[in-house]
């Protein structure tokens, strides 16, 4: 960490999760560290796949790899900090990531090309706590719920409308009643240069 120096250096080539196509190129989209192990979870935008690194021997070096789904982008953690919500861009999913167990747990079929950055964790009135991603290509904002408990864990249980397409980032905070959602890459700028506030206590009035 003082110098920046690189203590090894580790290829992310390899075959994509659709085609088995060799990429000899994959770039790392994100990397986020884990609450349940020395590790690094890291995506691999073109071959789908999530990598957990620990880094606990380097002279050893054990790497996990999860097949996910093609253009792996941003994420964050839902509530618990043990599931990675990874966004795959152009497939129009959601990965869930068992940082505990080192699993996929699910695929989620959300909008046109989600960018959550690190998505918005809060309580929906009517359906339990939820981790909600805005959408690049589309106006809708999907909230899954986090529930492991609930028959509903890991679905869409809600989908707002906001203002437009060209979503980057949504936010919320623990003591705020608001969920904030900005479309900076809308083609109109009365939408590019404004941002949706919603009611969380009442999703239902838009």
């Amino acid at each position: 960490g003082n110098t920046l120096k690189p203590l090894k250096i580790v290829s992310t080539r390899g075959q994509t999760v659709d085609t088995l196509e060799y990429h000899p190129e994959p770039r790392v989209a994100a990397i986020v560290a884990s609450h349940e192990h020395p590790e690094f979870i890291i995506n691999v935008k073109e071959t789908g796949k999530v990598k957990l690194v620990d880094y606990s021997d380097f002279d050893n070096l054990k790497i996990t790899t999860i097949d996910a789904a093609l253009f792996l982008h941003d994420g964050g953690w839902e509530s618990s900090h043990r599931y990675f919500m990874s966004a795959a861009n152009k497939s129009n999913k959601i990965a869930v990531i068992d940082s505990k167990d080192r699993k996929l747990v699910k695929l989620v079929e959300v909008g046109s090309i989600p960018h959550p950055g690190r998505g918005a964790n809060f309580v929906d009135p009517e359906h339990g706590p939820v981790w909600a991603t805005s959408h690049l290509g589309d106006p809708t904002i999907s909230l899954i719920n986090t529930d492991v408990k609930s028959k509903k864990a890991w679905q869409v249980v809600r989908t707002l409308t906001g203002q437009g397409g060209g979503s980057l980032f949504l936010k919320t905070h623990p003591t705020s009643n608001n969920l904030w959602v900005d479309t900076p890459l809308n083609p109109d700028p009365r939408i590019s240069q404004s941002i949706a506030v919603f009611d969380i206590k009442n999703l239902d009035k838009g």
